[in-house]
């Protein structure tokens, strides 16, 4: 591994993981809002490694690698937690869903890029700006549910369940976007 900025900042956002399934859990009234900020953390060090690695020109292997699974694992952690949260609640099936669908259509593109990329097509499956809305919709959602708390009146969980359905429109459509552009590879 090369220690560059982006990397370090990569494998500090795989090392926050632990760390904010024990403030989620933590038996305090702060627990949530301390999640929230360490999971708004993470998500800052994913848009400032990717853009540092290629402002300072310190993309390497293992960036490229561990940068997606530090997201994916972060977010499907998150999602599982929130899940977990309140298996009762009224908005329970719908945060159920989101996660089924958010965290299966990771899955089916990661196969679906490695699979690209086994047959020297990776570039037809390359992030677009689609993935990179829905990534800011859903790491904006899944703060402020998370946060589940008002903030200076603003009802922050309201906000973020609507976000969290927007999310899960964007991260249908990118997947419908990426299978359609994988098409033709699949049809050989």
């Amino acid at each position: 591994m090369q220690y560059t900025i982006p990397n370090l900042l990569t494998s500090f956002r795989m090392l926050l993981i632990p760390v904010f399934v024990l403030f989620f859990y933590l038996p305090v009234s702060w627990a949530h809002q301390a999640a929230a900020v360490i999971f708004m953390v993470a998500a800052i060090t994913d848009w400032f490694d990717g853009y540092l690695a290629r402002r300072l020109n310190q993309t390497s292997a293992f960036g490229a690698f561990l940068d997606p699974v530090a997201d994916k694992v972060m977010v499907a952690v998150a999602l599982v937690l929130l899940v977990d949260r309140n298996p009762t609640d009224y908005h329970s099936i719908f945060m159920t869903m989101a996660a089924v669908i958010i965290i299966g259509r990771e899955i089916t593109i990661s196969a679906l890029r490695e699979w690209m990329a086994g047959v020297g097509s990776r570039n037809s499956v390359a992030v677009s700006i689609l993935g990179k809305i829905k990534t800011t919709a859903q790491m904006t959602a899944i703060t402020w549910l998370l946060y589940a708390e008002p903030l200076l009146g603003v009802p922050l969980l309201d906000i973020g369940f609507i976000l969290l359905y927007v999310a899960v429109f964007l991260t249908l459509w990118s997947m419908i976007d990426y299978i359609s552009a994988a098409l033709p590879s699949l049809k050989e």
